[in-house]
């Protein structure tokens, strides 16, 4: 696990800030080393703790998770890009309805991005392009927060499952929880960089 880990980590390693210099741009400088040396370090492990039927059986549930994944994935920036745009570049959707909405760092704001956070299914990687798209159109950096905060916790399916294992009520409690710490927390953040 922890393998995989530094594999995501080296590979996404984002170039340092212009005039960096010391470890962060000898890290980005070396990462593909580093990652092809992680990779070949897990084949080694998944060759010495995995019989070959097992492997097989890894590769294809992994082809088939990103057989689903991927065109939802595709589709989702893709969707966002139009709907949102990107910074300096106009979209779909109005950019006076977002500032109206999650602009600033009110309470509304950061409620309506906690709701909504929590009600939208997102893939992992179509957050940062949604985001973007976002915070280029207006949105406060609090309720950018809160809506990062809310959406891998919760989402509309999630909820619904929950429900069925664990009862409305506590669904409920779980949620309200979920919207009211991501509120707070995108209030504090949005003052604090304010």
């Amino acid at each position: 696990m922890l393998t995989m880990v530094l594999i995501l980590i080296f590979a996404a390693f984002a170039h340092p800030a212009q005039g960096s210099r010391g470890l962060w741009l000898t890290i980005y400088s070396i990462k593909w080393y580093v990652t092809t040396g992680l990779i070949i370090i897990l084949i080694f492990m998944l060759k010495a703790w995995f019989v070959k039927d097992e492997r097989v059986a890894w590769v294809q549930s992994t082809w088939g998770f990103m057989k689903q994944i991927f065109p939802l994935l595709g589709a989702g920036v893709l969707v966002a890009g139009f709907m949102l745009g990107r910074p300096g570049h106009s979209a779909l959707i109005p950019e006076h309805y977002i500032q109206t909405l999650v602009g600033g760092n009110s309470v509304w704001a950061n409620l309506f991005a906690s709701v909504s956070g929590a009600l939208m299914y997102f893939a992992t990687l179509t957050e940062v392009p949604i985001l973007q798209g976002l915070l280029g159109a207006g949105m406060g950096q609090g309720p950018a927060l809160s809506l990062l905060l809310a959406g891998p916790a919760l989402s509309l399916p999630n909820m619904l499952v929950i429900g069925g294992v664990m009862g409305v009520r506590k669904t409920a409690t779980f949620c309200a929880i979920i919207v009211v710490l991501s509120t707070i927390a995108g209030m504090l953040y949005g003052w604090m960089v304010a």
